[in-house]
């Protein structure tokens, strides 16, 4: 019966550490399918105990518990090493006869090459074989012109002369075809990053048609999204269909979720947000980050599923993992965020964007000397944004002359670029080092931030937690965001102080209100798990949504308003309408706005209810206009039937949650025609007022309303008043007493005297011409003397 149940127990410890392995190989294969670079840990954790692991640039301990915890754990987990040690001298016979029995199994399943033609037709294939003097551990084309591939069955082929092809004759030609497909799709992708101008960029695409039609696939993938937005090559949603459609027969995840993409928004298919739901989820498997955080923003929003706020965590948290790893200290690319509705609003209102003409002054001014401007367009050119590409080369330059003459700023970011690195400026610690003690010396609070990297990973000097400790402390009390992050982490993990959790959450915060991408991470992780705060999924869902919309397709937000500027509203469209189910209200606002201008890639009785749709959902993002629109849309029909109540509702939001002065006006106007509420004379007055102290610009409606409001209340209240029966209740003997009426006499006859008397006065005072005389006609001049006409 022991021993019995001693193999029981055995076989359950198998069955747990082959699916320990199952799951680490699965976890393995998910990361390396996603498509974003990841961080070395072995560099970020040098001279850190073993215990710590790499978050996003950050030091994380493995266990986010007490000293306290820590220590059960600690008397737990001998415990158990005691009990597993004792179970290791019971099945360790048992064990390595299933790991050699599974490994016969694995050498029995290997494939065999097996010879086609040649000298030894059906004979396996000899690995390594030996050919002009040098062995081959795979089949090879080396001696033949064809490129076909060929083994030996032997280890000597000179001895022996026994040989066969490792493929047939078909296989070898579409394998050729695939090489030339690949060369192709090579020489595309190098000119078109290499490449800034247009027309070469075009040329690019032209290699890459090419190579799509010899079925490349990651050609054909780059193919189709260009004739799905226009980049490059003209805009043909159907082509970029039936591109996708291929993709999908052969498992591409981004041909997957870019054919669940055209089904939710019905662009060249019959929308069905049930095949959307299908192959997002399909390219969500197969490791598409797009996909995974367009399922995110579903669940979250309740989008075709139910409402998950648990699954739309684990989608964000996947997709915001990979884009922190992906950005540097420096916070990442600034992500311009231009509406539609607000500039044309606001003309005149500033949308962040720079103008050419102000970039050529702020270089003139560099050109001169000006050092201020100088290390404004360094910073504008490292991180991009406002309509500025990243030109890592354009900002070493400017960074390098004001550091010459002596700027701080200069010297710490030149200490930041050498510290991360790039194709433009080496990597290089000493460097660094350098530039950041110049800059820390001087107060610089960037330099400072530096000084304390260098110190806690060890970067050119030992590593010493007290003094990045110091340094960290001077940058964040500056009010810099990377001293803010870093402090944060230290006490996070206690490293170099005793760990507060609550100290933390005030230096991410702090970070985050500075727009740095690494803080909001951190909070999400805390808001997730519950460490040093109540556990809130919703607050950390939105956190982690906030770090996924700043990873690198936000720079598809950029290409889609320039496509607008430029008068393709159908490109535009098309690239907010991914973006939009991706969970961007920027992009849900601005697609709805152009839909709303009637655009043509669209059927023209649909413009309406999809633009009330994405109205829908930017207004539940919190977007003010975008709740006034609703309103309008149900007040006047469009997209829907006319609906004064759920127009009332819309309104009544707006003008609660946002304070709306359009809101309040708008109901002012309800109530004062009694549309989807009683009528209220006095309610309507009340919004009015609201809208007026709500905002400057709606005094001038207001005044007219109110005077409007005015005329129809004494209207009304005439109306409402029976004269007859008011005057038949007057008494005027009691009133003015019994002589009324000669009062009443007496002043009409002063009145009319009065009057009488000014006109005969004002009759006198006019002086009369001495004669009158006819007026003579001025005569024509001759024919001759006239003007030609």
């Amino acid at each position: 019966m022991g021993r019995r149940a001693r193999l029981g127990l055995v076989l359950c410890l198998a069955a747990l550490w082959a699916g320990g392995l199952a799951a680490a190989d699965e976890e393995g294969n998910q990361d390396e399918s996603l498509e974003s670079k990841t961080l070395s840990a072995e560099d970020q954790v040098k001279d850190h105990s073993t215990g710590t692991r790499v978050v996003a640039g950050q030091i994380f301990l493995e266990s986010g518990k007490s000293d306290s915890q820590s220590e059960g754990e600690e008397n737990f987990h001998s415990q158990e090493e005691e009990k597993e040690n004792s179970l290791e001298e019971l099945n360790s016979l048992e064990m390595s006869n299933l790991l050699n029995k599974d490994l016969e199994e694995a050498e029995i399943q290997t494939p065999v090459l097996t010879a086609i033609g040649g000298t030894a037709d059906g004979e396996p294939c000899h690995f390594p074989f030996l050919f002009m003097e040098k062995e081959y551990a795979e089949c090879t084309a080396d001696g033949r012109e064809d490129g076909r591939l060929w083994c030996a069955t032997t280890y000597d082929y000179k001895q022996d002369q026994k040989w066969g092809f490792c493929e047939t004759e078909e296989q070898s030609n579409k394998r050729r075809q695939m090489q030339e497909a690949e060369d192709v799709y090579q020489t595309g992708m190098k000119i078109l990053n290499e490449s800034s101008k247009k027309a070469q960029k075009k040329e690019a695409y032209q290699y890459l048609l090419k190579a799509a039609d010899m079925n490349h696939t990651k050609a054909m993938e780059k193919v189709s999204y260009a004739l799905l937005f226009g980049d490059y090559l003209k805009q043909n949603i159907q082509s970029s269909k039936e591109l996708f459609e291929k993709l999908t027969e052969e498992g591409s995840p981004k041909g997957q979720m870019a054919l669940g993409f055209l089904y939710a928004s019905g662009l060249g298919v019959n929308s069905s947000q049930a095949k959307a739901l299908v192959y997002y989820t399909f390219g969500a498997l197969g490791g598409n980050l797009i996909a995974h955080m367009i399922l995110g923003y579903r669940y979250w929003a309740g989008i075709g599923v139910l409402q998950s706020c648990e699954s739309a965590l684990t989608h964000y948290r996947l997709v915001a993992n990979h884009v922190a790893s992906d950005i540097s200290l420096t916070g990442g690319t600034v992500v311009q965020r231009i509406r539609l509705a607000d500039e044309v609003e606001n003309p005149g209102m500033a949308s962040g964007m720079l103008e050419e003409d102000l970039i050529q002054y702020y270089q003139f001014l560099a050109e001169k000397g000006d050092v201020q401007a100088q290390v404004g367009l360094g910073q504008l050119h490292l991180h991009g944004g406002r309509g500025v590409e990243q030109n890592h080369q354009r900002a070493f330059e400017y960074f390098n002359q004001a550091a010459n003459a002596g700027n701080s700023h200069a010297m710490a970011f030149l200490g930041k670029m050498y510290s991360e690195g790039s194709d433009v400026v080496p990597q290089s610690n000493e460097t660094a080092l350098q530039y950041f003690k110049k800059a820390a010396d001087m107060g610089n609070p960037v330099g400072q931030s530096g000084l304390g990297m260098a110190y806690l990973y060890g970067r050119g000097v030992p590593v010493n937690y007290e003094l990045a400790l110091k340094y960290f402390q001077k940058a964040a009390e500056q009010g810099w965001v990377d001293g803010q992050l870093q402090l944060g982490s230290m006490y996070y993990n206690g490293i170099g102080v005793k760990r507060d959790y609550k100290q933390a959450l005030k230096y991410f915060n702090l970070a985050s209100q500075g727009g740095h991408i690494l803080a909001f991470y951190n909070l999400a992780q805390m808001h997730a798990t519950g460490t040093g705060v109540m556990r809130s999924c919703h607050t950390a869902v939105e956190l982690f949504k906030n770090v996924c919309e700043r990873g690198r397709w936000s720079e598809r937000l950029m290409t889609a308003y320039n496509s607008y500027k430029d008068g393709d509203s159908n490109s535009a469209v098309v690239q907010y309408l991914l973006l939009a189910e991706q969970g961007y209200e920027v992009a849900q606002s601005n697609a709805a706005f152009i839909l709303d201008q009637k655009a043509s890639i669209v059927g023209e009785n649909e413009t309406y209810p999809r633009a009330l749709l994405h109205w829908n959902r930017a207004a539940s993002q919190g977007y003010t206009v975008a709740r006034i629109k609703l309103g309008d849309y149900h007040f006047y029909g469009f997209g829907t039937d006319v609906d004064y109540e759920t127009a009332f509702i819309h309104y009544r939001l707006a003008s609660e949650q946002q304070h709306s002065a359009q809101a309040m006006f708008n109901l002012g106007y309800m109530h004062e025609k009694g549309l989807g509420i009683k009528q209220d004379i006095h309610l309507a007055k009340r919004f009015y007022d609201m809208a007026a102290e709500a905002s400057p610009d709606a005094q001038v409606p207001v005044f007219l309303a109110l005077c409007k409001l005015g005329v129809i209340y004494s209207l009304q209240y005439v109306r409402e008043m029976n004269i007859r029966e008011v005057f038949s209740h007057i008494d005027m003997d009691q009133l003015l007493g019994p002589e009324w009426d000669l009062y009443l006499m007496t002043i009409i006859a002063l009145l009319l005297g009065t009057i009488i008397a000014y006109r005969q006065r004002q009759h006198q005072a006019i002086p009369r011409p001495a004669g009158l005389r006819p007026a003579v006609p001025q005569q024509e001049p001759p024919p001759e003397h006239q003007p030609p006409q």
